[in-house]
Formats: C-alpha cells, sequence, structure tokens
C-alpha cells in the first residue's frame, strides 16, 4: 500500500513539474504578405458557392466525371503521395508517444555456480544459486524544456504539410487530365471539320472531273482539286495521330487501360463562369502547395525549439515494481517484493559546439521555409494574373474568330454557287473553302485554350472561386 501511494505521489509530483515547464524556441507567427491591391477587394457573398472541390463539373461532361472518378481511384502518383501521408502519420504517432511513459514487463530466470576463486568463494555459499524475477518498469522524460513538445509540434506539421502535398498532387493530376481531355475533345471537333471539308473536296473532285469531261474546265482545274483534296486528307491522318497520342496520356492519368472515349464535338461542352473583376487576394489561402508551404514553415519553427532544449539538461525519471525469489513457487508470497526509482540526468558541458550548431542550422532551415512560403504566394499571385489574362483574351479571340468563321461560310457558299454557275474560276471556289477551313480550325483551337485557361484558373486558385449563382 506504501509503494502504491509513493508512486502515485510521485507521478503527481511530475505532473505538476511538467505544467511548470518552458517552451525554449520561438513561438510560430504567421508572416506578413504583402500582395498587389489588385485583389484586396470584397467580393458580393450573397448565394454564393464555396464548395469547389469537384470544380470539373462545371463542364458538365459525363466522361470527364468517369474520368476524374478513375484517375482518384488508380492514378499511381496519388496512391505514393497517400502512401507518404501515412508515413508521416506514423512518424507523428511515434513522436507523440514520447510524451507518454513507457511500460515495460521483464522477466527472467536464471541458475548460477559460484567459483572457488570468486569473491565469495563457493566455501562459504551455496555452489549453485537460482533467482526468478518479474517487474513492470517504466522511463519517462521529463519535458522541462519543451523537446518532445516541439519535437511534436514539428511532427504534426509535416503530417499536415503531407496532406497538403497529397491535395496538391491530386489538384495536379486533376488540371492535367481535365486539360488533355479538352485537348482531345478540341481535336475531335477539329477532325469532324476536316471530314466535312474532306467530303465537300470529295464532291467537288467528282464534279471537276465531270466538268473537265465536258470541256468545261482545263487540267488545272482537276490537279488544284487534287491537291487540296490530298493536303486536307494528310491534315486529317496528322489529327488522328495526335488524338491517339492524347488517348494514351489519358489512359495514364486515369489508371484505365481498357480506356476507350468515343469522338465527340468539344461544342457540347459548358464554359466555366468568368471570376469576377474584384476576386479577393485571400482566395490563394486556398491553394494546397501555399497551405503545404506554411506548414513546413511551422515545422521548421518548432525545430529550432528541438535543437535549443538540447543545450539543456535532458532528464528521465525510472521506476519498477514487481517480485523476486530464490525460488519460482515462492515469487508471489509475502517479502517477494521488489521495486525501485531513478533520476538520470544528462547535461551536455563540452561538444566542440555541435549543438549550437544543430541550433544554427535549424535557424537557417526556417529561414528557408520562409523564403519558400513567400516565393509561393508570388508564384501563385502571378499564375492567378496569367490566367486572368489569358482567359479574358482568349474569351474575346474566340468571340471574334466564331464571326470570322461564320462569316467565311457564307463567303464559300457564295464562291461554290458562282463556280457552278460559270461565273468564277475553281480557284477562288478553293481559296474560299481554304479561308472556311483554316477559320473553323483556328475557332476550335481558340476555343480549346479559352477552356484550358479556365482550368488554369481553377488550378491556380487551388480548386475554383466563389461563384455566384445566378436565379433561372
Amino acid at each position: 500500500m506504501k509503494n502504491k501511494m509513493k508512486m502515485r505521489f510521485i507521478f503527481l509530483c511530475l505532473s505538476f513539474s511538467l505544467m511548470s515547464c518552458t517552451l525554449v524556441g520561438p513561438d510560430y507567427k504567421r508572416p506578413e504578405i504583402n500582395l498587389p491591391n489588385a485583389y484586396h477587394q470584397e467580393i458580393n457573398k450573397d448565394n454564393v458557392v464555396t464548395d469547389l472541390s469537384m470544380w470539373w463539373k462545371f463542364y458538365q461532361d459525363p466522361v470527364l466525371d468517369e474520368l476524374m472518378d478513375k484517375a482518384l481511384k488508380k492514378n499511381v502518383d496519388i496512391n505514393a503521395a497517400i502512401a507518404r501521408l501515412e508515413e508521416a502519420d506514423a512518424y507523428l504517432q511515434q513522436i507523440g508517444a514520447a510524451l507518454i511513459p513507457s511500460v515495460d514487463l521483464t522477466s527472467q530466470g536464471n541458475r548460477t555456480k559460484a567459483t572457488e576463486n570468486g569473491i565469495v568463494p563457493s566455501n562459504f555459499v551455496k555452489p549453485f544459486r537460482k533467482n526468478f524475477n518479474v517487474q513492470l518498469g517504466t522511463s519517462f522524460e521529463l519535458d522541462f524544456w519543451g523537446r518532445l513538445r516541439r519535437a511534436k509540434e514539428s511532427a504534426r506539421a509535416e503530417y499536415v504539410a503531407s496532406q497538403y502535398s497529397k491535395d496538391t498532387v491530386v489538384l495536379s493530376l486533376q488540371s492535367t487530365l481535365a486539360s488533355n481531355y479538352l485537348l482531345l475533345r478540341s481535336i475531335d471537333s477539329q477532325i469532324l471539320a476536316l471530314k466535312d471539308n474532306v467530303g465537300y473536296r470529295k464532291e467537288n473532285l467528282e464534279l471537276t472531273k465531270k466538268r473537265l469531261e465536258s470541256g468545261l474546265i482545263s487540267a488545272l482545274d482537276l490537279h488544284q482539286a487534287e491537291a487540296a483534296f490530298n493536303n486536307l486528307s494528310a491534315q486529317l491522318s496528322d489529327l488522328i495521330r495526335q488524338r491517339e497520342v492524347v488517348s494514351n496520356q489519358l489512359i495514364l492519368l486515369s489508371g484505365d487501360m481498357n480506356l476507350n472515349i468515343p469522338e465527340n464535338r468539344m461544342d457540347a461542352l459548358v464554359t466555366p463562369p468568368i471570376p469576377p473583376a474584384n476576386m479577393p487576394s485571400s482566395l490563394l489561402e486556398s491553394r494546397p502547395d501555399i497551405k503545404e508551404a506554411e506548414q513546413i514553415m511551422i515545422a521548421a519553427n518548432a525545430n529550432i525549439g528541438v535543437a535549443r532544449a538540447a543545450l539543456f539538461p535532458n532528464i528521465i525519471l525510472t521506476a519498477n515494481f514487481g517480485r523476486e525469489s530464490a525460488e519460482l513457487k515462492n515469487i508471489n508470497k509475502t517479502g517477494s517484493d521488489i521495486w525501485g526509482i531513478g533520476l538520470g540526468l544528462t547535461l551536455p558541458i563540452f561538444d566542440s559546439g555541435r549543438a549550437q550548431a544543430r541550433v544554427s542550422q535549424a535557424t537557417a532551415k526556417q529561414k528557408q521555409a520562409l523564403s519558400y512560403y513567400e516565393s509561393s504566394i508570388q508564384n501563385a499571385f502571378k499564375e492567378v494574373n496569367n490566367a486572368l489574362v489569358s482567359l479574358k483574351e482568349y474569351t474575346e479571340q474566340e468571340n471574334d474568330l466564331k464571326l470570322t468563321q461564320d462569316a467565311a461560310k457564307k463567303a464559300m457558299d457564295i464562291a461554290s454557287n458562282r463556280y457552278k454557275a460559270g461565273y468564277s474560276s475553281y480557284l477562288e471556289y478553293l481559296d474560299a473553302q481554304r479561308v472556311y477551313n483554316d477559320a473553323s480550325i483556328s475557332y476550335i483551337q481558340k476555343r480549346q485554350l479559352r477552356l484550358i485557361a479556365s482550368v488554369e484558373l481553377f488550378k491556380s486558385l487551388g480548386g475554383g472561386w466563389p461563384i455566384k449563382l445566378e436565379n433561372n
């Protein structure tokens, strides 16, 4: 009973001692980063959607949705990021366990023979001795200077950083997959447009042959028609090759080796709403890479405390309680109790400056982490600006090219009628076809760039921006 009271008293004193312990090292304070004033205005928050973790659904494409689902389950980069997260979690548990006393059960039984030439000759003691013992032992480092708590603070920040690192990998995968899918749809639209134009050229080629046989035109017109037809056929073949390359990339990203995506025009895709011009810069804080950089800075800051704590004494408390007897049958009898309490102290006296060098090293790493954090924010602001400019300019260019395509289509129809009526040469009609074909391809490619710019904006903002819902 007295032994139990002593143990309780010791741990009670230990608890009060820990409550009065001091944490060495600097406490973390988020640094102030000066950003340009372009996004410091508040936006209207009425009817705003802020959960944009599934931002790709704004394109309203079931095939894209299915590809995203597959990628999140099968992509090897995500699986590797998850494994790194599990590693960080295990390390955090390991560090956290150091703050709790460890308890071990030990058991031993031995039989020894005394020598005649020993300190106690066997003439005075029994030549053979037996000893059995079983005991519980505990050891605990008194964290007076906060070394273990700073280590746990660092490990926790590294674990959270691993979470954000995984989110960065996921967002990068999603944006890459979406961009490749939009490229695939752009190629599909170009293929379908060229197939239409190849059809026109084939009809014209047959018509030209008949007109040549009738003596209405010269062989020059026929050769021009054949050259135009073969040129478009070659362009179509190259687009089919490009489609295969992009399809293989989507197979890799989605992790589906049996992936087969049928052709479909890009017109079916919905263009996401353009973000408000007064979008606040605080949205950058939702980027996982910026969050990761801050957690790395928190971990580095805590590691300064770990290094500084090594300059102070290290105190370890040990205790054990059990039973011991010369005969195994008596080990549970009264009088077999054993116990012990110990206090160990290690004070660094001279280490040639190694401990202080570790403090300097930790401080330098904290400065590196701060610079990396600032650089991440500045780079994010640049990426948002670039994406906004690209989206704005591509939108205007797409609208202009749509008008160009419509005008070229009308001009081609007029040239076709004039050629069939014999009012113009085939070269004039061929040139009108070429202009329309180029305008169609340019419009499709510009729409592709506009949609990919919206993906880049989603990515640069960490997944999306608040979008006001319009009432239908």
